[in-house]
């Protein structure tokens, strides 16, 4: 009988750790997704996929060692000062406290136009905190550091 008992626990946290597991992978998923999906809609300067992805409190320690509001992004990339030639980017990292997601790692790019370093590749390590309200995860808070102009 005692056996049965520990074989019944095994089993029981065996199946409730690869259920966490894979909800948490599907999360991963999601988050890595819209990770690329922002990346894509700053490539192709795709406002309106930007704005449903950001969090209307977003704010961005920007490469630029200024802190931006999304009012003032917006503006900015209006004015054409956010214009990319290429961006490529490598999700390291992804954890989950709760309802957020922080996703970690490096961007390369190449700005053009109006943009800082316009003309030459850009190196950057990234930080993204994704806010899940409701079913869906929104950009609130970003950290873009230059580490490498070639």
């Amino acid at each position: 009988m005692k056996k049965i008992q520990i074989l019944t626990f095994f089993l029981t946290t065996m199946i409730l750790f690869s259920s966490s597991s894979l909800a948490q992978s599907s999360q991963e998923t999601q988050i890595r997704t819209l990770e690329n999906a922002q990346r894509e809609a700053f490539l192709k300067k795709d406002t309106t996929a930007l704005y449903k992805l950001f969090s209307p409190t977003f704010v961005v320690n920007a490469p630029t060692n200024k802190i931006t509001t999304l009012q003032e992004l917006k503006q900015l990339i209006r004015n054409g000062k956010v214009d990319l030639e290429s961006f490529d980017r490598v999700t390291e990292k992804v954890t989950f406290t709760g309802d957020i997601a922080i996703a970690m790692g490096n961007e390369t790019l190449r700005p053009t136009g109006k943009m800082p370093n316009a003309g030459k590749t850009v190196k950057r390590r990234y930080t993204n905190i994704w806010i899940k309200n409701g079913n869906s995860w929104r950009l609130t808070a970003r950290q873009a550091t230059i580490i490498s102009v070639e």
